[in-house]
């Protein structure tokens, strides 16, 4: 299979700019060919957070002071 992608590189890890068909711990060969400052897409923010798949408690927008600095959360049934 020959596929073309675009992807960001954070100077450790190439992250795909669009989903990628491939199964987990798939070898690929990759040739990387640099764009010009032009064409090269600032990755998001939201991008950026969807690609650490950080998992946390549910309540956590609602209790992030508790969580961050110590100290009560409410208790929730």
């Amino acid at each position: 299979m020959t596929d073309m992608i675009e992807a960001w590189y954070d100077g450790k890890v190439f992250h795909p700019t669009a989903p990628i068909a491939l199964a987990p711990n798939t070898r690929v060969r990759m040739t990387i060919e640099s764009l010009p400052p032009a064409e090269r897409e600032a990755p998001s923010f939201l991008r950026t957070a969807r690609a650490l798949e950080l998992e946390g408690p549910a309540d956590w927008s609602e209790n992030v002071d508790a969580y961050l600095y110590g100290g009560e959360r409410p208790h929730v049934d």
